[in-house]
């Protein structure tokens, strides 16, 4: 005789060997684990009621099979063939109610589970096992219910993040509030890309970050729910949920609808034609360029990142007009270790992480050569992480002074080279400077003096070498000499005095970097 219950989808959540036994109706038969202790975790997807002796080929794996061994009594190895059927189809468990068949435990089946670590139970009261199949069943369809409903809703919140143009980072903060845990998404190499939830544990996990991807996350068990992200074919990173603590199949379920709306987010480019991999960099970078959060609690996301960071030297650079493309290529050309990511206004930063053993001014020289048609601004080497936030406000000054217009620069610049142009990058937002600048160029900023003042940029810049300005504006000097005089009658001064030229010097320096 058999009666079964119909089984739910293998996605539903499912409830365990050890939750079913601790149910009040399950309690009520005095139940007692005789063999396969060590499985009670083991997921019970439905109940089937069973006597017949090859029970086995009826089932699909995860049952708990419950039986009172009426056609197994007095006979040893039917008994013993009975749990091998039941191992060899991947059964949950069995449970055999004591009476008249067996009023003991049979020592014969004991002896089987134990050897294929199959929980067996027997019930020393007797049981009515249709209270058990319906208490299972109504058990098993609310959690599913409850599963498909929470799937539902992250699909419809995670839909329309997309449908709006949410960044990457909206949708795994939905992900990782659903989750109730840190969700990362990596590369194929593990590299962290992204990651959300709570700032403390998603550090927790970023620290141990080297031995979580070594051991592929561990086991779903234990809450490391993973899911490989990939399309048409091609696999190109995964997605974690890490410390998950609800029951596996609904983390399955949440982890499932996050790959569908990500692969989706991918294929439609979200709201940047950067790549996952460029924003995790510019994320990382731009946080250090701010200083808006620690060094120290960006370190985990350096490191998980990639980047080397264990006695390195590291040397902050910021590229003018630089393409990130090539300069990442630069990078892999030259075998230097490092990141690299667009900031604002057209810069671009990159960090290296270099040997303590390697020479810093001659790799940065050797990676500033390999670029084209940029300036290369350099902070000075840091070995300390924590130092690294203010070495690329150092490089970023830098680079802002090399923009605002200095001539015959060297290919690397550093704050040395930038002298009275990064005071006054400095001291720009500063009113008395801005008052002083709009004083001291009032005569040209008030009329059409806009070619008069690239003149005198130029002029001041190249330490007032007229023949110098004249090629470089492709005049004539006596063209030149008209321009000048114009000038000096507009602003009521003498170019030929130092100390007058050197003060509508500041005052034009403070204007472009005010205008920058």
């Amino acid at each position: 005789m058999s009666t079964t219950l119909e089984p739910l989808e293998s996605s539903a959540p499912a409830l365990s060997v050890r939750q079913v036994l601790m149910l009040e109706r399950v309690l009520a038969g005095e139940p007692e684990v005789v063999a396969g202790a060590s499985q009670l975790d083991r997921a019970v997807r439905w109940v089937h009621v069973a006597e017949a002796a090859d029970v086995g080929v009826m089932l699909s794996g995860g049952e708990m099979v419950l039986t009172t061994g009426v056609l197994l009594a007095g006979d040893d190895d039917k008994q013993a063939e009975y749990i091998r059927s039941l191992h060899r189809a991947e059964a949950a468990a069995v449970v055999l109610g004591l009476g008249r068949a067996f009023p003991a435990p049979p020592d014969v089946m004991r002896r089987a589970a134990e050897r294929c670590g199959l929980p067996m139970v027997v019930l020393h009261r007797p049981f009515p096992f249709a209270e058990l199949t319906e208490e299972v069943q109504a058990r098993l369809v609310r959690r599913k219910f409850a599963a498909v409903s929470m799937s539902e809703a992250v699909r419809t919140a995670l839909t329309g993040l997309i449908t709006a143009g949410a960044p990457l980072q909206h949708l795994l903060d939905e992900i990782a509030h659903h989750s109730g845990c840190p969700v990362v998404v990596t590369n194929l190499a593990h590299r962290v890309l992204a990651t959300a939830g709570e700032r403390s544990a998603v550090d927790d996990v970023l620290r141990d970050w080297e031995r979580i991807a070594r051991q592929a996350g561990g086991s779903e068990g234990d809450g490391w729910i993973r899911a490989e992200l990939g399309g048409r074919g091609e696999r190109w990173g995964q997605i974690m949920l890490c410390g998950y603590r609800g029951d596996t199949a609904t983390g399955r379920l949440l982890a499932d609808r996050a790959v569908e709306s990500l692969v989706l987010h991918r294929m439609l480019g979200g709201t940047s034609a950067h790549t996952w991999e460029e924003q995790s960099a510019q994320s990382l970078l731009t946080d250090l360029v701010s200083g808006v959060v620690p060094a120290r609690q960006l370190l985990p996301r350096a490191r998980a990142a990639g980047l080397p960071v264990n006695r390195r030297t590291f040397v902050p650079l910021v590229v003018r007009d630089g393409d990130p493309a090539e300069l990442d290529r630069v990078l892999r050309l030259l075998g230097l270790s490092g990141i690299v990511a667009e900031l604002a206004d057209g810069a671009t930063a990159v960090l290296l992480s270099l040997a303590r053993d390697q020479d810093a001014a001659v790799l940065t020289a050797n990676f500033a050569a390999r670029l084209t048609r940029t300036v290369v601004a350099a902070a000075d080497p840091r070995t300390v992480w924590d130092d690294v936030p203010a070495g690329m406000r150092e490089a970023r000054h830098v680079a802002d002074a090399v923009a605002s217009g200095a001539l015959d620069l060297p290919a690397v610049v550093r704050l040395k080279d930038v002298h009275l142009r990064g005071l006054i990058r400095l001291l720009r937002d500063d009113p008395h400077v801005q008052s002083f600048a709009e004083r001291e160029l009032d005569g040209l900023l008030a009329g059409a003096g806009d070619d008069l003042l690239a003149v005198l940029r130029t002029y001041l810049a190249t330490g007032r070498n007229k023949s110098r300005t004249a090629q470089l504006h492709h005049v004539s000097r006596p063209a030149l000499y008209r321009r000048l005089e114009a000038i000096q009658s507009r602003l009521g001064v003498d170019l030929d005095d130092f100390e007058q030229a050197a003060s509508v010097h500041i005052a034009l320096l403070a204007h472009d970097a005010q205008q920058s």
